[in-house]
Parts: structure tokens; sequence; C-alpha cells
């Protein structure tokens, strides 16, 4: 599988409950903070939650 890095470029701050858990579970909660992991259809579920705050580049 390919590797992605997920930047959060957007805050959380007035967003449903759901998009703020969804960042924490990527391990992301600041912004401009990015993460490294293996791309799968878990991964792209959670990131298209959330598509509108970060931003997903292939490694």
């Amino acid at each position: 599988m390919a590797r992605v890095r997920i930047t959060q470029v957007r805050s959380t701050i007035d967003r449903p409950q759901t998009q703020k858990n969804a960042i924490k579970s990527l391990g992301l909660g600041k912004i401009n903070r990015s993460i490294e992991l293996e791309y799968n259809d878990a991964l792209a579920g959670t990131i298209r939650k959330v598509q509108h705050l970060v931003k997903v580049e292939e490694i």
C-alpha cells in the first residue's frame, strides 16, 4: 500500500464532535501538524469525513 502524509490545515473549532474525533484518531489536533500513515480503506473513510480540514499528499 502507498504511504500518505496528512496535514491539518484548518481548525476544528465549531465543528461537529464526529469530525473532532476523526482528527484526533488520525493523530492530529493542531494546525500544520503532519503524520505519515499507510493508506487503506479505513483511513480513506476517516480522511473523507474531514477532507475540508486536512491536506493529503502521497509520498
